[in-house]
């Protein structure tokens, strides 16, 4: 058989896996060997109706899961699984210990998990937490080096001095400034001007994350406790984690593990944003060294006048507020427009950002940067004052 034959073969049989078995295909086209187990799998899921899904029992979900991680690529494997979460009733079949163990970790999986918590069965919450482990584990072995990079060259070019003491001096920055400075009949460099590190105090920055909870933010929520976590780890940065609905709950004291952090949100509820910034602003005691990151879709339940009037507050005080509208990969976010647009006025940019986007946001803030120009390079749309 010649490759054209080959490839007109392979279209067909692709086209085969598509279109779903039956008289309605249009391709007659006969399947075998593990071609069969594919057809099955996507069957279930994508057929429902014709086929009766996954059954009634964890074990069926547990080897179609298992069939799924074997035929397919991870990333395939994650967007079945979270389309079986909305299509089927594989909700209900996670609190089955033995389906957990067969899942491909992922952050939608996380936040599932971390929404039927309080309805888990004892038995299944110690897995669920070795799920979500896995997933904080994996997001940390990506995320955390860039971020740590990021940040800490930062907070060393914000401590630069051009009058350190000897133990302050940076010698590299010294020596590349003062080359003209070089005197060949002693081969040496008279150092005119000395570049230094300036004296560190306990912390060169206070980070405050207040991250909306409400359902439409979970996979924000599971980035921003991994980043939470990494800023806390870093000891020039004061960094504190407040989550919020129509409460507000401080989990600056969990920050150390971001697993129990994220089993102490609860997903859902209602939006009290004026309340979490009044929370907040009471945390504020350096304004001028405080960089206040707003995660939220800023659809207030509660007094907007209110929360607009204190977001100003604070930024006069001199709080560098950020409104983050969503730290995730799912695309475009769903906000309040006019609420985004009036913070613009007050000088609060306001828009989204992917997690592998977020250090490089952290130290544009830290150096205080334009971070509207700092989007802008970055290809983010930010919300645009409404005046």
């Amino acid at each position: 058989m010649t490759l054209e034959h080959e490839s007109a073969a392979e279209r067909l049989r692709r086209w085969r896996l598509l279109l779903g078995g039956g008289a309605a295909d249009g391709i007659g086209l006969t399947l075998h060997g593990d071609d069969v187990a594919i057809d099955r799998a996507l069957e279930a899921l994508y057929d429902a109706e014709r086929s009766g899904g996954l059954g009634s029992s964890a074990p069926s979900a547990a080897r179609w899961l298992g069939d799924i991680r074997r035929f397919f690529p991870s990333s395939v494997v994650r967007v079945m699984q979270q389309d079986a979460l909305e299509r089927l009733n594989l909700r209900r079949m996670l609190l089955e210990p033995e389906l957990l163990a067969a899942v491909e970790p992922d952050v939608h999986l996380a936040t599932t998990l971390m929404s039927l918590r309080d309805v888990m069965p004892q038995r299944a919450r110690e897995t669920a937490r070795q799920v979500v482990r896995r997933v904080v584990d994996d997001l940390m072995r990506r995320l955390a080096s860039p971020m740590r990079q990021a940040v800490t060259g930062s907070l060393n070019r914000a401590t630069r001095t051009r009058r350190p003491r000897h133990n302050e001096i940076d010698w590299q920055r010294t020596i590349r400034v003062n080359l003209r400075h070089y005197q060949p009949n002693y081969r040496t460099i008279i150092p005119e001007q000395r570049i230094g590190f300036g004296r560190r105090r306990s912390s060169l920055r206070d980070i405050i994350l207040c991250v909306d909870q409400s359902g439409s933010m979970a996979a924000s929520v599971v980035y921003a406790g991994v980043f939470g976590a990494v800023l806390a780890s870093l000891p020039a940065i004061n960094t504190r984690m407040v989550v919020f609905d129509t409460a507000v709950v401080d989990l600056s004291e969990q920050l150390s593990d971001p697993v129990d952090l994220l089993f102490g949100v609860q997903l859902g509820g209602g939006t009290d944003i004026n309340r979490a910034l009044s929370y907040c602003q009471s945390q504020v005691s350096r304004p001028n060294e405080t960089i206040l990151v707003l995660l939220s879709d800023l659809y207030e339940g509660g007094n907007r006048e209110e929360m607009l009037r204190r977001a100003a507050t604070l930024v006069g005080s001199g709080v560098q507020l950020i409104a983050l509208l969503a730290l995730s990969d799912n695309g475009a976010p769903a906000y309040d427009h006019r609420v985004a647009a009036t913070l613009a006025g007050l000088g609060v940019p306001a828009f989204a950002c992917t997690p592998d986007q977020f250090p490089a946001l952290m130290a544009a803030a830290i150096d205080r940067h334009d971070l509207n120009r700092w989007a802008a390079q970055q290809g983010i749309v930010a919300a645009r004052s409404s005046e």
